[in-house]
Parts: C-alpha cells; structure tokens; sequence
C-alpha cells in the first residue's frame, strides 16, 4: 500500500494505465499492414533474441479482460494507441474496416467501464510502405499524418476524452535515426536532423486536422530526461547543457515557443531541412495539455569531439533492470521547469514504471511508484499545473529493442499461456484508487 491518500492529488487528478498497439495487440491479419518495427525486428541482430510483435499479449482478441484489469484496478483512464497500419495499410489511401471496427470495440469496452479512453495517434509504428517513401525523413510525410489524425477525429473523436500526436518524437526521430536502435534503424546526421523536424511538424499538421474535424483536447507527449553534469568541471556542464537541448529543449521549444536550440541547429548544421523556419508557426500550433514521460536523468560527460560532443555515463543511484538510475527527484524538477518556462497548460505524467525480473511479488517497484508519485505531490506543491498520473505499463510487454526480456507491467503475462496475473503493484494502486473513480 502507498502512504497516501488519492485526495492528495486533487480533485479530478487522473489516474491512468498507459500501453502502445505494437507492444501488446498482436493480432497481425484482418487487413492490418506491415509495419517498420515488422520489418526491423525480422532482421537480425536488431531485436533481442530476434523477438517480434507478431503476438505479443494478444490485446486483439483479449482486450476485453485487460480492460477489466484497467477498471477493476481502480484506474479512470487507459491510454492506448492506434495502430497506423491496422486502419490505413498501406499509410495512405484504402482504410482497413477491420481495424475500424476494431477500435470501435475498444473504445466502446471502455465507456461501458466508465474508463476514459485517452488515445495517442502514434506510437512507432509506421506503415512499411510511408518508410518506403522516405518515413520521417520526407516532408509530405505531415500530409500522410494529416490525413490519418483526420480519420480518427471523423470516426473516433467524439468519444475520446484526449488525444495526443505523437509519442516521445525524441525516440521517433533521434534514437532511431542517429543511434539506430530502433526501428528504421539509421545512424545518420542528415536522416536524424530531418526527421527532429518533420516529425513536430507534423505534430502541427495533426493539430490542425483534428481540430478541423472537432476533436477536442489535443497535446502531444514529450519523453523528458533530468539532464546533469558528470562532474562542476566546466566542459561538463556545458556537455549537460548540450544533452539538454538535444533531448528536452528541442522539443519543449519547437512545441510551446516555436523555436529550437541555438546549439543544436549548429550541430545539425547544413543537414536541417531548407526552410524550417517557415514551419515553426505549425510545429507550435497552441496545445490542450502536455504529456511527459519520465523514466529517469541523463548524467554527461564532454568528449572534445566535434562529431560526438558529449556522452551519457552511469551514475551510482540505483538501478532499474534496464539499467536506468531511478532519480524521483527528476520528476519533481523537470515538472516545475516546465511549468514555469514553457508553459501554463495543464501536465499530465503519462509514463513512468520500471523494468524489473519478478513474478506477481515487485517490491522495489512498489517502492518506485511510491516515490515517484511523491515527486508529483511536491510538483503540485510547488506551483506545477499536474493533473493526471499514468503507469507504465498495465501489461508485461514486447519492450521494442529489449524484446520480452524487459518487464514493466503492473501485471504479468505468461507469454506462452497469455495468462495474466496482477501483480503487488497492482495491488498497491488498487488500494489507493479503492477501486473508485
């Protein structure tokens, strides 16, 4: 059990369970298009142990007990994603009706549950044939996006309590196309610097969309990082700095100001798209409310070279399975940073958990949410507009580059049986939430 009351939070604070289509729906036929996390993880040496989505929970055709978990837990809200290629294909043109009537199922299970579904546009996993066209390095890909959020807004959107475009471009754009580990894979400057833009600018054209179609409650979820100096040597706080504007001020300006960081224009250099700055207007479109996902810091060290500037070190806070330092304190500070820099729209935590190897008992994970729920306390505390809390992850799941060897769920999923079993963490939120909204 936490030690402290839901009424703590708030009135009307929400708590929530978070997951994404290509982790746990499985379900691979019925019209549904390939995807480049198909492709990436066929490929070997890509995916640990070659793992792949092809079932993995088999939300598809279980989702109707996972959505029991979600409302016997306690939890007002799930948000979920919309698979790309389960409603358009081929990303463009001929939508699939069994993906439609798919969502509709979902989403309806869900307000028969009195759950509120908050959904996210995009989670990773793009149609093979747009990547084929160039992915997130083409710029008609906003056009491509347009279209897909204004499908959802016409047959979804009237019973969506929020939606949000993108999640974490950070990962969209440099993770997968400057450190290639995930899916398309790049390691490219050119690739990576296109891609940071293209991938807020169609954030902006999604906004548009929506609107235009009466969706309402729009925002878009930032993965953000406490990012800190190695050592008080100078080289290394302006190394953190740098690790700073590369992973957090990109998106946090490019969205809420419509400007990027001065030092990571010069970084990416010729390789920015001609006439960016043309874009900006749309990259800010005003937003409903801002997600943040947070998992832990970024501790930098300077390299003194130009091609590589800085580098991300361990520190010695303990250590999650993923071997991320868990740092509540991050939370708490970059909740009120945003806050009070960038911007005065409602915050929602709409990931946060922890890898661990257990069964049903998860002690330190217990331990995690405690403190990290805390953190949200003494944001709320200290000014920070934070209304709503969602765990990751409701499911054991397929953890992208990790494959199944990673588990954040609250409960566990015997994959072989697709058994699910709740686990202590569980249990702890249940007795917070008292089963109650």
């Amino acid at each position: 059990m936490f030690a402290f009351d839901r009424a703590d939070f708030g009135p009307g604070f929400t708590f929530g369970v978070a997951t994404a289509a290509y982790q746990i729906e499985g379900g691979q036929r019925d019209g549904r298009g390939s995807s480049i996390w198909d492709t990436f993880s066929a490929t070997a040496g890509n995916v640990h142990d070659g793992d792949t989505g092809a079932i993995a929970c088999n939300h598809y055709e279980l989702w109707p007990q996972d959505l029991d978990l979600i409302r016997d837990g306690g939890f007002g809200a799930y948000r979920f994603s919309f698979a790309w290629p389960r409603l358009i294909p081929e990303g463009t043109g001929a939508v699939n009706p069994a993906g439609l009537d798919y969502y509709d199922r979902l989403i309806d299970g869900m307000l028969v549950r009195g759950i509120k579904p908050y959904a996210t546009l995009y989670h990773w996993d793009l149609p093979s044939t747009l990547q084929d066209r160039g992915g997130w390095m083409n710029r008609d890909i906003a056009g491509w996006f347009a279209d897909y959020a204004a499908l959802i807004a016409r047959k979804f959107g009237d019973r969506l309590a929020a939606t949000a475009t993108i999640n974490e471009p950070w990962c969209v754009a440099f993770l997968s196309h400057y450190l290639g580990v995930h899916a398309p894979g790049y390691r490219d400057i050119r690739a990576a610097a296109r891609a940071m833009h293209h991938v807020l600018f169609a954030h902006g054209t999604a906004i548009d969309a929506l609107r235009a179609h009466g969706a309402k409650n729009l925002g878009i979820v930032l993965n953000l990082e406490k990012s800190e100096a190695f050592s008080d040597s100078e080289a290394d706080r302006g190394a953190a700095n740098f690790g700073d504007a590369l992973f957090n001020r990109w998106y946090l300006g490019g969205v809420l100001k419509g400007q990027y960081p001065a030092e990571v224009l010069q970084f990416l250099g010729e390789h920015m798209p001609s006439g960016h700055e043309k874009d900006m207007e749309v990259v800010s479109r005003p937003l409903d409310w801002l997600g943040i996902n947070y998992y832990t810091r970024g501790l930098y060290r300077a390299t003194g070279k130009p091609s590589q500037p800085v580098e991300q070190v361990k520190g010695d806070l303990e250590k999650t399975e993923s071997g991320w330092e868990i740092y509540p304190q991050g939370l708490t500070d970059l909740l009120v940073r945003v806050s009070g820099e960038y911007t005065k729209i409602p915050l929602y935590v709409t990931e946060n958990g922890m890898a661990e190897v257990e069964g049903e008992n998860d002690p330190r994970r217990v331990s995690y949410y405690e403190d990290h729920l805390k953190a949200v306390l003494a944001a709320q505390a200290a000014g920070a507009d934070v209304r709503g809390y969602f765990a990751w992850s409701l499911l054991d799941n397929y953890e992208w580059a990790e494959g199944y060897r990673k588990r954040f769920g609250l409960v566990h999923v015997n994959y072989a049986t697709q058994e699910r079993t709740p686990k202590a963490s569980y249990r702890a939120f249940q007795g917070l939430l008292h089963n109650g909204r």
